[in-house]
């Protein structure tokens, strides 16, 4: 799907009067309203930085980038938006959007430590091979994930501890690791 078909379906969540499962739980509707805000907000406000810009406006064959998200997901409220960003700097680059828990269910070859780990972003040359594989989260939020986890931190100062990180950094390394990989 398009960014836009994904934005309409986000917003189709929020205005449901009956959402569908797992949106009918009172806490991912929760998730996904504050995460159509955050979402929002960094495409109003994030910027590309320039060495990143130039780097992908210096692509010279098709790639095709696709994005495996859901509207709940916290992490993906905070890079989703970036990958937008940088993939529209470049015609060479298509960029589809899939839900990762509906068809055709394509996380189920990119699992991260056997999980279903998102977002998840997959670079493809024009030929359909991939050429990167990148996420669900940058380097150092995953550092902070995985030590919380191993502290075992409670979900709810889990979700905070990150989303602070997010908003502390301004979506540099998320930028930085996907240009990386160009």
């Amino acid at each position: 799907m398009t960014f836009q078909t994904y934005l309409e379906q986000f917003e189709q969540i929020l205005n449901s009067q009956n959402p569908k499962a797992p949106y009918d739980n009172p806490d991912y509707f929760n998730y996904t309203k504050l995460n159509w805000s955050r979402m929002n907000r960094w495409l109003k406000k994030g910027e590309i930085l320039p060495h990143v810009k130039e780097k992908i406006q210096s692509i010279k064959e098709a790639q095709q980038w696709i994005v495996i998200t859901e509207p709940w997901c916290g992490d993906a409220s905070h890079i989703v938006p970036f990958i937008h960003m940088m993939a529209e700097l470049n015609p060479l680059i298509h960029i589809d959007f899939e839900l990762r828990d509906a068809e055709p269910n394509r996380i189920e070859n990119y699992l991260t430590n056997g999980g279903k780990a998102i977002p998840k972003l997959i670079i493809k040359n024009a030929k359909g091979e991939d050429i990167a594989v990148w996420g669900p989260r940058p380097a150092a939020s995953q550092d902070l994930y995985t030590k919380m986890h191993a502290d075992e931190v409670p979900f709810e100062e889990v979700k905070i501890k990150l989303q602070n990180w997010y908003n502390e950094h301004h979506g540099v390394e998320i930028q930085e690791e996907i240009a990386g990989l160009l």
